[in-house]
């Protein structure tokens, strides 16, 4: 499993421009393996989102909409 720090260092390998410098000095198979880890951490991302949504709201997020055909200010 990936700890913070995993993510942690990865995150400072983006900022620090080195991912570009790898993808640019690269050949074509570096190049295919970075873009992989990004659009990986891309779905990730999206996937975080909806699993914390799911975690902070517990299945109430119904419970904050207004039923279906009132209407909202």
């Amino acid at each position: 499993m990936l700890t913070p720090q995993d993510l942690d260092e990865f995150t400072e390998y983006m900022r620090s421009g080195e991912l570009e410098k790898d993808f640019k000095d690269g050949c074509e198979h570096d190049r295919f393996y970075l873009l992989e880890l990004l659009e990986k951490l891309m779905d990730m991302g999206d996937l975080a989102n909806e699993v914390a949504t799911k975690v902070i709201f517990k299945g109430k997020l119904d419970a904050l909409m207004p039923p279906k055909g009132e209407k909202t200010r």
